[in-house]
């Protein structure tokens, strides 16, 4: 019933930029706060920037200021615009629906490679 889908990833570039989208369904995303996490060959999945239901924002410090994540409730979506992209930027990043008191839902991935 829920799914969630992610798109955009690809290869870009050392200072390049990509455009992901979290595309929801299957679940309203409203009230929830939602978040995009990475993971890097041979290392734990981090937390990248997450977004909540009033829409505050937090970032991982190795990305602020170069990725912002946004919202678009009415598109059951959520994207993460990553700029001045770094070789150590390449993983997979995945997206994730906060239930706080309940599992969490997330998405199958989607690559990014930041390479010259």
């Amino acid at each position: 019933q829920v799914q969630l889908v992610e798109s955009g990833g690809g290869l870009v570039q050392p200072g390049g930029s990509l455009r992901l989208s979290c595309a929801a369904s299957g679940i309203s995303i409203n009230f929830y706060t939602m978040a995009w996490y990475r993971q890097a060959p041979g290392k734990q999945r981090e937390l990248v920037a997450e977004i909540t239901r009033g829409a505050s924002t937090n970032y991982a410090d190795s990305v602020k200021g170069r990725f912002t994540i946004s919202r678009d409730n009415a598109k059951s979506t959520v994207y993460l615009q990553m700029n001045s992209l770094k070789p150590e930027d390449t993983a997979v990043y995945y997206c994730k629906v906060d239930r706080r008191l309940n599992s969490d839902y997330w998405g199958q991935g989607t690559q990014v490679t930041v390479s010259s």
